[in-house]
């Protein structure tokens, strides 16, 4: 949590308060935002897209039964506050529930600062699933309503269905019956009996009180009729065996103290070469008349100061400081660029004018390529799992046939720049040679950047327009032609 509060500090330009009164006038930019902010935008890529990769009629009908869940739950809103949490904090978290008054599974996106997994014991696998997941979060006292601090922690934990473990039960995604299922519980305890410094995992039950749903089931156990926890937690990077991921900004933020040092002293250096500062000698100054001390003397355009004849006027000149504070600032960029693998042109130290080549640009975005595509492989499984578990709940609700769901993902759009007309043409050539597909092609398109919504229909519709007539269809048309001739003759 207190790693999570310094990250905040730094998105929000509030890194300073960390350091008390010593930064009360440090000066902070918005460095940290831009790299967050770039490093988003080219995560998700310019769009994002539910594909089946599946053919068939029933494959593109749940396709569009997917995509208008996403349209209601407003998914690509969402995905965009739930992946900034993930590359500024590390992790983020999708929940899902399904609502009888909706119709529809519902999504919900969760602070990874109340996600407390509870790992097996010596787990080495960074991918194996939880057992048990705990949601926690303290509410404030509010005094105007006379209610206490309370501790509010919400529960999934997959279990027996009987106590023995004998009970069995068929979900309808699969065909072999299953003895697992999901239980929640949602309580809450008061601040002043909960002991702080203990585990979340470990509070007891004697002094909760339990929560109820709209039915008016009280939330102690409840079967969810389950047997997978409808939660998905998503690191931000791929971190070995590690469970959490790791925040884009942890590996620049001392450079981001020096930047934000850097700043100050050049501000405080550009105050004293703006207004700089002048030392008179000889000079008639005004004076007070109660205290016959001279007056303070602003410095304002047009003044003049009579000098006396051994009067003198001097200036401290600050700029040739300021240019090297500057030139610092500039250093300290390029080295932000370097560690946050974010070419000069994203943060926009850099101008597209000054860039000798397009070679020379595309090898730029070498760095930002490798670092996309890992952060992409950390998602891989993440979101065909959420998908996975909305077809499910979907036939819990009955909407979905039983059986065994295909697999669905979804597709972030390109990233880089693109040469449309070069993948065009690369595409034509490469099917026309035989050495690509027509589907292969079409891929090859989507990724480039064309609007392509469904790369199957795409393929169908091309096909069909490449079909040529039947003979049949030919010669019809022929003694038809012929006919007309001789009647006309």
């Amino acid at each position: 949590m207190a790693a999570y509060s310094v990250l905040a500090a730094y998105d929000s330009n509030q890194a300073a308060a960390l350091l008390g009164e010593a930064g009360a006038d440090r000066r902070e930019y918005g460095d940290a935002a831009v790299i967050i902010d770039q490093t988003l935008s080219h995560l998700l890529g310019d769009s994002q897209k539910i594909v089946i990769t599946e053919a068939g009629h029933d494959a593109r009908a749940r396709e569009d039964l997917l995509r208008e869940w996403a349209a209601d739950e407003h998914l690509w809103m969402r995905m965009q506050h739930a992946e900034r949490n993930a590359v500024l904090l590390g992790d983020t978290v999708y929940l899902l529930a399904w609502s009888r008054s909706k119709g529809r599974p519902v999504l919900r996106t969760i602070d990874p600062g109340f996600y407390f997994p509870v790992l097996p014991d010596g787990a080495i696998d960074a991918d194996e699933y939880p057992q048990r997941v705990h949601l926690a979060w303290e509410v404030p006292e509010d005094p105007a309503r006379g209610r206490k601090g309370t501790l509010r922690r919400v529960t999934y934990e997959l279990g027996p269905i009987s106590e023995d473990g004998s009970s069995t039960r068929s979900y309808p995604w699969s065909s072999q019956p299953s003895s697992l299922t999901c239980y929640l519980t949602d309580a809450e305890w008061d601040l002043d009996q909960v002991d702080k410094t203990g585990d979340i995992d470990a509070l007891s039950l004697s002094r909760a009180r339990f929560q109820t749903n709209a039915d008016g089931d009280v939330l102690n156990r409840l079967d969810l009729q389950l047997d997978f926890i409808p939660l998905v937690h998503v690191p931000n990077t791929i971190n070995g065996a590690e469970h959490f991921g790791q925040s884009s900004l942890l590996s620049a933020a001392q450079l981001l103290d020096d930047l934000a040092a850097a700043d100050t002293d050049s501000q405080r250096s550009s105050a004293t070469t703006g207004s700089p500062i002048i030392g008179l000698s000889g000079a008639r100054l005004p004076v007070d008349r109660r205290t016959g001390q001279p007056l303070p003397v602003q410095v304002e355009p047009g003044m003049v100061w009579p000098l006396g004849d051994s009067g003198q006027l001097s200036t401290v000149d600050t700029s040739a400081q300021l240019a090297e504070l500057r030139a610092y600032v500039e250093t300290l960029q390029e080295r932000l660029s370097i560690v946050t693998r974010l070419p000069g042109i994203v943060l926009g130290t850099v101008s597209p004018a000054e860039v000798p080549s397009g070679y020379a640009l595309q090898l730029s975005f070498g760095p930002l390529d490798a670092k996309v595509r890992s952060m992409r492989l950390a998602r891989e499984v993440k979101y065909p799992l959420l998908l996975k578990m909305v077809q499910r709940l979907y036939q819990v609700g009955g909407v979905l046939p039983p059986g065994e769901n295909p697999r669905a993902t979804i597709t972030f759009g390109p990233y880089l720049p693109t040469d449309l007309t070069a993948a065009l043409d690369l595409v034509v050539r490469g099917v026309q040679a035989d050495v690509l597909s027509l589907e292969t092609g079409v891929r090859i398109l989507i990724d480039a950047g064309f609007p392509i919504e469904d790369a199957t229909l795409e393929v169908e519709r091309i096909r069909a327009r490449a079909v040529p007539p039947t003979p049949t269809v030919r010669s019809a048309a022929g003694s038809g032609e012929g006919s007309e001739r001789e009647d006309a003759a």
